[in-house]
């Protein structure tokens, strides 16, 4: 018998739009990741305030083969330069 009732949907879970990413056991991004979370918290979460550092953790995450090498500009970084 089918846990579903008539008139109810079905949910059917979709992948991530560009896949997982493994998590970084090791710890090569952590110091980056806290400056970033760090700034986050002194700025009440105000991310724009925190490019800079957001943009240091992908490239870490980039650099360490913990997510796709992606271009800057689908990233969200399209007016800086690294």
């Amino acid at each position: 018998m089918s846990s579903a009732t008539f008139g109810q949907k079905i949910f059917t879970p979709t992948p991530p739009e560009k896949g997982s990413f493994p998590l970084d056991h090791e710890g090569r991004c952590k110091k980056v990741m806290l400056k970033y979370m760090l700034c986050l918290r002194e700025s009440k979460d105000i991310n724009t305030k925190c490019r800079k550092e957001a943009k240091d953790y992908l490239s870490c995450r980039m650099d360490n083969n913990l997510m796709a090498k992606e271009e800057w500009s689908k990233l969200g970084f399209k007016d800086e330069e690294k």
